[in-house]
């Protein structure tokens, strides 16, 4: 019974804000641009990727109805440009996790995993839109990087038609660097 006690002590550390912002829809927010070759075929190219089902359009065809964009490229189509015409703040991904950075008063940040769990291919002209999901705070841990909390953060892709596109979380892990412990 004391080991419950302890955690609902951690956890009434946590700003209610916070807990109450727990499994809530936020920051939903449409791409930028529309998914397109040009990006894709750039990126390919960075990392000599011939597959043929990005090059080739009578592979695409026959093998997924058409272009699709390779799902490694998911998170290309939700990230804002740090700078755009007329926008007076920038804009920065994954706002959750800086929002929770800010509020728990932790300065330092990792990220410890992250996995994608994919649904709809993500097609030409594509238009993605976005919302992020606080999943989860752990209580206060101690670690060889300093003391803070773990936090994990879905951010939930669909393209315009509303369709599930992916799911990608995060695990992050927001610290002040001290003395560190254990691992």
């Amino acid at each position: 019974m004391s080991g419950m006690s302890v955690q609902v002590e951690a956890l009434e550390e946590i700003p209610k804000d916070i807990l109450d912002s727990i499994g809530q829809k936020q920051y939903k927010e449409t791409g930028e641009f529309p998914v397109e070759m040009s990006y894709i075929w750039t990126t390919l190219s960075t990392v000599e990727n011939g597959n043929p089902l990005f090059w080739d359009d009578d592979v695409a065809q026959e093998l997924t109805g058409g272009h699709i964009a390779p799902p490694t490229m998911m998170s290309v189509w939700w990230r804002p440009h740090f700078w755009a015409p007329g926008r007076s703040e920038p804009r920065m991904p994954l706002q959750v996790h800086f929002d929770l950075k800010a509020k728990l008063g932790l300065p330092e940040a990792v990220m410890t995993d992250n996995t994608i769990e994919f649904h709809t291919p993500v097609r030409m002209g594509d238009r993605l839109r976005t919302h992020q999901v606080l999943r989860s705070v752990s209580e206060e841990k101690t670690t060889k990087l300093g003391t803070g909390r773990f936090w994990v953060i879905d951010v939930v892709y669909e393209n315009q038609d509303g369709e599930l596109v992916a799911v990608e979380s995060y695990t992050g892990f927001g610290y002040r660097r001290g003395d560190g412990g254990a691992a």
